[in-house]
């Protein structure tokens, strides 16, 4: 698959797919193609002011809902005003090192936004859910760590750095977990994940220090790819014929080039590890696999 692009995504007419975080960057791009290849496509945005000019820009059936990832009771909102199939769940919108927060909820803010959020949502919208759902993470799990007696970084010197690890590196045990869960109940929806490799969007140059900031800025003119190539890992694992729980991304070493399936740390495929953090987040959450799953 060296060659993958949007060429290669088949005909969506029919289908409908959730894009959370679709207002800018790879939400956006994700979004754009498989509106172009004719999904009805809904964008899950915080602001929907800005959801509504992004998608006055997009082609096809395009629809506008307010989500906040950081508020499980607009989640909750969200899940209950949906109606009918939905083909694609694709997990996108995230935060990323920014300083010390909380959600609405109490949870650290990369925590409860990357991961916890997406789960609680993903949970909830299964019953409806027929295809797959595709949670967006990132290389940099490779250096998280999960703690789970201090997921919230309530006792641990909090490191922005350390804290976006962790929600990433949950993001892929999530997906492992989930694949896991819907095997064990027969169901044949899939759950996948996927990272961008380094693409240049404005989730980065948020850390709230000006140099770290501006070191960012220059390392994206840089390297870094845009934000419609880092948005094909996205795309490949949305419609391309992949295995659950796989993991996909850029083929090239640094970290750009077409979409192929990626590797992930050991810490990502550990199962028992997988199994504790899902616990430890239908715990934190109040929401858990539902009794209800897709066949």
């Amino acid at each position: 698959m060296a060659s993958w692009s949007t060429a290669d995504i088949p005909a969506q007419t029919g289908r409908t797919v959730v894009v959370t975080g679709a207002n800018s960057g790879l939400g956006l791009e994700t979004a754009r193609a498989l509106a172009v290849a004719g999904a009805r496509v809904v964008l899950a945005v915080r602001d929907t002011t800005r959801g509504t000019e992004a998608a006055a820009d997009l082609p096809g059936e395009v629809e506008v809902r307010r989500l906040d990832l950081a508020d499980l009771a607009s989640v909750r909102e969200f899940a209950e005003a949906w109606t009918g199939d939905l083909d694609v769940l694709v997990n996108n919108a995230g935060i990323m090192q920014v300083p010390a927060g909380r959600t609405a909820d109490g949870f650290e803010l990369q925590f409860g936004t990357n991961h916890l959020g997406h789960a609680a949502l993903t949970m909830l919208l299964l019953p409806h859910v027929t295809d797959r759902v595709v949670t967006v993470s990132s290389m940099l799990h490779r250096s998280g760590e999960i703690v789970l007696d201090d997921l919230n970084w309530e006792r641990r010197t909090y490191s922005a750095t350390g804290a976006y690890a962790q929600s990433k590196l949950a993001n892929l045990l999530f997906t492992l977990e989930l694949q896991r869960r819907l095997t064990a109940a027969g169901s044949t929806v899939r759950a996948l994940a996927a990272h961008p490799g380094w693409a240049a969007t404005n989730l980065q140059g948020r850390t709230g220090n000006r140099v770290k900031d501006a070191a960012m800025a220059v390392a994206n003119r840089a390297l870094a790819t845009s934000a419609q190539q880092g948005a094909l890992p996205t795309l490949f694992a949305a419609v391309a014929d992949l295995p659950g729980a796989g993991f996909a991304g850029p083929d090239g070493t640094t970290m750009r080039g077409a979409p192929t399936l990626a590797g992930r740390s050991p810490a990502a495929s550990d199962p028992v590890l997988a199994g504790r953090l899902w616990a430890a987040s239908a715990e934190l959450t109040g929401v858990d696999l539902p009794t209800q799953l897709p066949a």
